[in-house]
């Protein structure tokens, strides 16, 4: 039985409304203003970045023409780190706050890389269908933060399940066989998200985690981000 976090106003699309339309005025005031980055203090978006890195190393994907896609984008700034790391397939970005999209189309224009190979669209990924973006699939599908605020959510679907029940199903279509899902989270625990996208007749199997420094309290030894990387299984 999986356990639920709390509900908290960090699982409205209010919230993500309102904070992204004050980074869009404070951008237009000040083009080195981009935003938050989430996880910033855990070097998050850095590890991330080294485990794609790895997986080409590992020749399982490629700077020139793997497609990427980052669920919840907010800002885009994973996907303009990605930019800077040369990495030049496809890179789509999507959030279901559209002050969001507009943020992240704000500071691409600033940045002078509307022509490069990066979208931002809006979509509800669990309530619309995705857009023609989807194409055959993405060979790498990011998640650094956004699982966690649908799970502060208290919305539920037309089965009464919380909806961060569904997250896993909507997901995993996005996903090319055999490719791969990275997700970051700060509110469950490494084995709390292997019990979430790890079922037995479920299509994503571990395969890697990211390592971060470890503290110990009560004895028990955890870290405050995981980072956890699935692979969709071969048709």
């Amino acid at each position: 039985m999986r356990s639920h976090l709390d509900p908290s106003e960090l699982g409205t699309k209010q919230y993500w409304d309102e904070a992204y339309a004050r980074e869009i005025a404070n951008h237009a005031q000040d083009a080195q203003d981009e935003g938050t980055i989430w996880f910033d203090d855990s070097g998050a978006e850095e590890k991330v970045i080294e485990r794609l890195e790895a997986l080409e190393d590992e020749g399982l994907l490629s700077k020139d023409d793997s497609r990427i896609l980052d669920l919840g984008t907010g800002n885009g700034h994973m996907l303009f780190s990605l930019l800077d790391e040369e990495w030049s397939g496809e890179l789509v970005g999507v959030d279901y706050s559209d002050a969001s999209v507009k943020l992240a189309r704000q500071i691409a224009a600033g940045r002078e890389e509307e022509d490069a190979s990066i979208r931002f669209d809006e979509w509800d990924l669990l309530n619309q269908q995705p857009g023609e973006w989807l194409g055959e699939g993405f060979d790498a599908v990011l998640d650094k933060g956004t699982f966690d605020a649908i799970s502060l959510s208290s919305e539920t679907d037309a089965q009464g399940r919380r909806i961060c029940e569904s997250y896993r199903e909507h997901i995993t279509p996005l996903i090319k066989p055999g490719q791969f899902f990275i997700i970051t989270s700060c509110n469950w625990t490494k084995e709390e998200v292997m019990n979430w996208f790890v079922a037995p007749d479920g299509e994503l199997q571990f395969f890697d985690e990211a390592k971060y420094p470890t503290f110990t309290f009560g004895g028990q030894q955890g870290q405050s981000v995981c980072t956890l990387i699935f692979q969709r299984r071969s048709n």
